[in-house]
């Protein structure tokens, strides 16, 4: 894999918002639902949240965030790779990651539509288990929530 720099960047601003839109008509198309009711970027911004993005030499290649839940807890939003199967999403995973330690979490979550196979696979590989829905997804049949401890 070409050389990756995974940068702090508002969600707001124009790279990371041509990533999450980009996502936002992948998961559409994939799974009925684009999943942009559930992302704000201001859910993304502030003292115990992050939003990075992954950029090549030629540009911005993926994305990712994390939201505060609970004072144990944060929320995987948005990860997002252009580059599949080049590892991009799992540096953005494992930067969100690091920086969740950082920020005193000892757990992450995160929530996709039960057709996204792919997304569910990817969780798994790296390290997630499923876990009972929470939150807005709670009797939800189509969403599968997964977690990791830190």
């Amino acid at each position: 894999m070409s050389s990756l720099e995974i940068r702090d960047v508002p969600a707001d601003e124009p790279d990371a918002k041509e990533l999450i839109d980009e996502l936002s008509d992948i998961l559409e198309r994939v799974t009925g639902r684009s999943g942009r009711a559930s992302f704000v970027a201001s859910d993304v911004e502030g003292p115990r949240a992050a939003f990075m993005v992954a950029y090549d030499a030629r540009g911005p290649v993926g994305c990712g965030g994390i939201r505060p839940l609970g004072d144990d807890t944060a929320e995987v939003k948005r990860v997002y790779s252009r580059r599949r199967g080049e590892g991009v999403g799992g540096r953005i995973l494992a930067a969100l990651e690091t920086r969740a330690r950082t920020l005193g979490y000892g757990r992450l979550v995160v929530e996709t539509g039960r057709p996204n196979e792919g997304a569910v696979r990817f969780y798994l590989a790296h390290g997630y288990v499923e876990r009972e829905n929470y939150g807005r997804y709670r009797g939800r049949p189509e969403s599968v929530c997964l977690e990791k401890e830190l």
